[in-house]
């Protein structure tokens, strides 16, 4: 029955939660631990060993004591191995990239392999006119249009073909789904050897394509592929979800030290964005594996300068107290951005779902050329996004005069490009991001944070130029500047700019401030950094603004619980599922559990009494109950009638056997099965768990959201007094979400942008309608009231 109140995309978005198989943590732990006991068990008897037989060979011994050291050893050479992999796949992306965008313009006649910087290494600044070794493609205007914008469709055809003919998980950002991996959710493949090669390929061609995307994003995806590939030829982590996931996390953490050059800033992102549940160790080792990649990024030193990333800088000038009044606008800013952008790109994103989403590969060339033919007459919309930023973030001293970018005359020319390319990035990067290729997010908003920083630091300095002009006695906030020494740094402020556009766009704070340290090394620009991010953040907050990788993980459907706790009023009896199927302790044949699971998909059961009580005896999984079944199948005497036994039935006799919750196939020997057929049945207790969490139908489902967020079961039980009532999965819970309205209005709710504007236009005219008399308000010139303009503008606004 369809619930009340659900249009078709909300019950689509519910039917997609059942695709996926969720990690019973409890169960993963328990079964460590019986790995980690018999473990140590076999040291200790090939100590003993050693000692008994002390007199023929010390060899056993030693032996004994490296294999203790190796499997000791084991996490951090993986993690290490990981580190360097990642460092060397982000250095040839890096390369490539670069070599890729500057093709586009010309070749390098000393050397086809050579990028433009390469090729003229000895032309100071970013122009190529001085070089002679640099050739463009064509000496005519619309040729060289016709070639970029050629090479951009190109790349991006090539690019999209390969996402969607070898490996469809390429595509996109990647962030979104590896949050919902590490919080215990599988998606087969995603981490696989072919959404790496692939995704590292088509990586710098969409780059290069000049698509309103980044790389940062995607990068975090190839290292967690590389992170998981690695771990997963070693038998420790391969059999183990949860130290799976701990090389995942670092593996992110790595991924994004090397894509801003910020081994500290990527362990914070790990924690802020990516870990559902994080720990000390888990800390220490991606704080190892970012220190181990970024070295051998460093090492490799992909753009010859010494630099980890292209845009790294270095300020020297202090900055004013009187300029946190322009900070506040770029926080501002930030806000305003991140609330845009996330809200029309889910519609975008709905857009594309709906009627494009067989033509991937035709969007992504259509979105490519349209970028090439309106970025190439824009400076800052032709270049890649890196090396514009790398020349917006820095100071006019030293080199920084690229393309008049410092010069007076020429502020207002490039003010208003700045400008244009800050309002047309916008749009691309709405209608972009989350097309069919490697599509990152945090570059793009970054460059064009950088370009509106930018511009409203040269208006500043303008400003400072014209009220503090030598000679004069200025009073106002100019007046600690100066007159013949620079005041103003138009830089910071793109850098400001960039920190806060990412912030807006994604939601995280303390990161972005210690990435942004990192790649400054300035310690005095940290206050001016914080006080720019938690503007951004206080006008998210008050928009109601989400983080756009959570609300990629609602609208694809994936489960996955927020951080966040919300109130919703009502016990758990109001999710949990009634209607369930039960196994009886006794009395079942393996025909009646055949049926059962061939006519129902769940991942595991409940045992109750078979007295009709209906009294909680365990609950075994789907995968221990087909386990059994197969291995049993293949022994002599099992029938369709045979006797399935849920209870002990000599608990001593189980004991010596080794008979506990979450046996594995080593342990479980055909002695086992032979003895339990000889007592007159076939013995599942050795895999059920006697155990089980449960809680009372009378909880409130807030508790129970802190326990599959905290401790990770599958599936809690509903118990009354022992007896079996219900069941509830995160699964359920996410569906109760989804159906409940939330307590306070939404963004959506109050109409997004669209509703912010029609309020400010209801409040600026209730303001006009008492302010403006009503024989005046019948009809009025401009000398009459001279601020009425004034405060219609600001309604328009």
């Amino acid at each position: 029955m369809r619930p009340k109140g659900l249009d078709d995309d909300e019950l689509e978005r519910i039917r997609r939660y059942e695709d996926f198989t969720t990690i019973d943590w409890i169960q993963d732990s328990i079964l460590e631990r019986n790995r980690r006991i018999r473990t140590a068990h076999t040291y200790s008897h090939e100590h003993e060993h050693a000692h008994v037989h002390a007199d023929e060979s010390r060899w056993p011994w030693l032996w004994s004591k490296a294999r203790k050291a190796m499997d000791t050893g084991q996490s951090w050479f993986v993690v290490s191995i990981a580190g360097v992999c990642i460092g060397v796949n982000a250095a040839i992306i890096s390369i490539v990239s670069e070599w890729l965008s500057d093709i586009k313009f010309g070749y390098c006649s000393d050397g086809w392999w050579l990028n433009q910087q390469f090729c003229c290494w000895e032309i100071e600044g970013e122009e190529v006119d001085g070089c002679d070794s640099w050739h463009p493609w064509s000496n005519v205007m619309i040729g060289r249009w016709l070639v970029f914008v050629m090479f951009a469709a190109s790349f991006s055809f090539v690019a999209a073909h390969l996402v969607k003919s070898m490996a469809k998980y390429a595509a996109s950002s990647g962030i979104s789904e590896i949050k919902c991996i590490l919080a215990g959710f599988v998606m087969q493949g995603f981490l696989g050897f072919a959404t790496f090669f692939i995704k590292s390929i088509t990586l710098p061609l969409v780059i290069a394509s000049g698509l309103s995307v980044g790389k940062e994003g995607p990068s975090v995806h190839v290292a967690c592929c590389i992170g998981s590939l690695v771990a997963g030829m070693f038998k420790k982590f391969s059999r183990s979800q949860g130290k799976m996931r701990e090389i995942v996390t670092a593996a992110s953490a790595a991924g994004v030290a090397v894509a801003f050059g910020s081994p500290i800033g990527g362990v914070l992102f790990s924690i802020e964005e990516m870990s559902h549940g994080f720990s000390i160790k888990t800390m220490w080792r991606s704080f190892f594996c970012a220190l181990v990649a970024t070295f051998t990024l460093s090492a490799m030193n992909p753009f010859r300068t010494g630099k980890l990333v292209l845009f790294q800088i270095t300020y020297d000038r202090d900055w004013h107290f009187f300029e946190v009044i322009f900070y506040v606008i770029l926080g501002i800013f930030g806000g305003l951005y991140g609330a845009f952008v996330v809200k029309f790109n889910l519609q975008v994103a709905a857009f594309r779902r709906k009627h494009l989403a067989n033509h991937g590969v035709a969007e992504a060339v259509t979105l490519a050329t349209l970028t090439a033919m309106i970025g190439y007459s824009n400076r800052f919309l032709r270049i890649d996004m890196t090396s514009s930023m790398a020349i917006l973030f820095r100071e006019c001293e030293g080199g920084g005069n690229i393309g008049d970018l410092c010069q007076t005359p020429a502020q207002w020319r490039v003010s208003n490009s700045l400008l244009l390319a800050t309002i047309f990035r916008i749009g691309l990067v709405v209608v972009s991001y989350g097309c069919k290729v490697p599509a990152g997010i945090f570059v793009p908003s970054m460059a064009i944070g950088a370009t509106f920083g930018r511009m409203v630091g040269i208006m500043v300095k303008a400003m400072e130029r014209a009220y503090n002009q030598p000679g004069n006695n200025s009073s106002g906030i100019f007046a600690v500047c100066a007159p013949d020494v620079p005041c103003i740094t138009p830089g910071t402020y793109a850098f400001l700019g960039a920190a806060a556009a990412l912030s807006g766009v994604m939601r995280i704070t303390v990161t972005v401030v210690v990435i942004m340290f990192e790649l400054t090394g300035a310690l005095n620009y940290i206050l001016p950094t914080m006080i720019v991010l938690l503007v951004t953040k206080a006008v998210g907050d008050f928009l109601g603004t989400n983080g756009i990788a959570d609300e990629m993980i609602r609208f694809n459907g994936f489960p996955f619980l927020e951080k966040e706790d919300h109130a919703y009023n009502v016990s758990v009896s109001a999710v949990m599922r009634t209607e369930m199927h039960t196994l009886t302790e006794s009395g079942m044949t393996v025909k009646d559990i055949e049926d059962i699971l061939a006519s129902t998909h769940v991942k595991g059961l409940p045992i109750v009494s078979s007295d009709g009580l209906r009294h909680i005896i365990g609950y075994i999984g789907r995968t221990e109950l087909r386990y059994v079944l197969d291995r049993a199948e293949k022994m002599p005497g099992v029938e369709d009638d045979t006797r399935c036994l849920f209870a002990p039935h000599d608990p001593e006799r189980d004991e010596e056997h080794g008979a506990s919750f979450g046996i594995e196939e080593e342990a479980a020997s055909t002695g086992f099965f032979e003895s339990a057929l000889s007592e007159g049945g076939l013995r599942f207790w050795p895999w059920v768990n006697q155990t089980p969490m449960t809680v009372s139908p009378e909880l409130p489902l807030e508790i129970v959201m802190q326990l599959f967020k905290r401790l990770g079961p599958r599936v809690v039980l509903v118990e009354n007094h022992g007896v079996l009532t219900g069941l509830v999965t995160v699964k359920d819970v996410l569906k109760f979400i989804a159906t409940k309205p939330s307590h306070e209005p939404s963004w959506d709710d109050r109409g997004g942008l669209d509703g912010l504007l029609e309020e400010m236009w209801t409040w600026a005219t209730d303001i006009a309608h008492r302010t403006v008399p009503r024989s005046l308000s019948r009809g009025f010139s401009k000398d009459d009231m001279p601020g009425m303009g004034v405060i219609s503008a600001t309604g328009l606004l």
